[in-house]
């Protein structure tokens, strides 16, 4: 065991590149902004076997830059990547206000109409909305609009 350790020693810059290889390809098809983290500790790790420390060290200390990376950069990797979000036509109706022209019922979805387009209407919270009221379009789920009725004061 001692021998395998020396020799895996010897070779740690090759094992360590292999492993950020293999973690640059599992992250290029997954997409997930997780294994990346590993792919870069372990070009770190490539650098820091140079300097020869001890095989189980460089294990964790592939874990430890691994797990520092994932947990304090990758929120903000998500928030600069996600951030050119681009909405769609469906997503930009979210707010609108839309016109009841098939009553919808707590069991029964209804129609609306909003931007001269009808679609499959469900109440948000279960009320009965009736035939030519106005409401608000909370959110979207598949191909129905979640609507409440616009309370007139």
């Amino acid at each position: 065991m001692n021998m395998l350790l020396h020799l895996a020693g010897g070779y740690a810059p090759w094992l360590w590149l292999g492993i950020a290889i293999v973690c640059a390809v599992i992250e290029g098809l997954s997409f997930g902004l997780t294994t990346v983290w590993f792919a870069l500790s372990a070009i770190l790790m490539v650098f820091i076997s140079l300097l020869h420390p001890p095989v189980y060290a460089q294990c964790l200390l592939f874990v430890m830059i691994a797990v520092v990376l994932l947990i304090f950069t990758r929120p903000f990797a998500l928030k600069v990547l996600r951030t050119n979000r681009v909405k769609t036509n469906a997503d930009s109706l979210v707010g609108k206000t839309a016109f009841v022209i098939k009553d919808i019922s707590e069991w029964e979805k209804g129609q609306v109409k909003i931007n001269g387009a009808v679609w499959t209407a469900a109440s948000a919270d279960g009320t009965a909305i009736p035939t030519d009221s106005e409401c608000t379009i909370e959110r979207i789920e598949g191909v129905t609009v979640i609507v409440r009725i616009v309370n007139k004061a």
